[in-house]
């Protein structure tokens, strides 16, 4: 088996602005149709980058990205349940990877630098993007009928959620 190209490492000082940067771009070829284009163009790096690094410092070890050389191509975070009240204790925030590296085994990776394979979890995604269901899918989370507007958006989230010991 040959080694990925990527690194998947904790989040650091020197990684924010790259990650603020990736964070973006990823919505952006997300969600174009689904999130209003005023919503995505309004996106800031700056600002972007300074929520990352007080988040880095708030709450360290929950946020890890994938690297190739010093780019940014992904990254996840997860952390305790924001859920109230919480169906598991530990919840997957966010997963992006940038659409040139879809299919590649990088969020594979990343999710399982975030959270333990046998650890229950929950996480919410858009109603509409059934790619990342399928691969949540494929990590052992299912739709629980749990339905939300997304905070930033007019987008509706499912909730997804994976018992203790359900990934394949």
């Amino acid at each position: 088996m040959t080694e990925p190209e990527w690194r998947i490492l904790p989040l650091a000082a020197e990684h924010t602005y790259r990650l603020a940067e990736c964070h973006i771009a990823c919505w952006r070829e997300a969600y174009p149709g689904l999130v209003p284009a005023h919503v995505l163009d309004a996106f800031d790096v700056e600002r972007r980058a300074e929520q990352w690094e007080r988040q880095r410092v708030t709450y360290p070890g929950r946020t890890w990205v994938a690297l190739v050389d010093d780019r940014v191509i992904g990254f996840v975070t997860a952390g305790e349940s924001l859920d109230d009240p919480p169906v598991t204790p530990l919840q997957l925030n966010a997963l992006y990877v940038r659409a040139s590296w879809y299919g590649t085994g990088v969020a594979h990776d990343l999710l399982r630098a975030a959270v333990d394979p046998s650890a229950a979890c929950s996480l919410w995604v858009f109603e509409e993007n059934p790619r990342a269901q399928s691969f949540y899918r494929k990590h052992g989370f299912a739709l629980d009928g749990t339905r939300r507007v997304e905070a930033f958006t007019p987008a509706i989230e499912v909730r997804m959620v994976r018992p203790s010991g359900a990934e394949r």
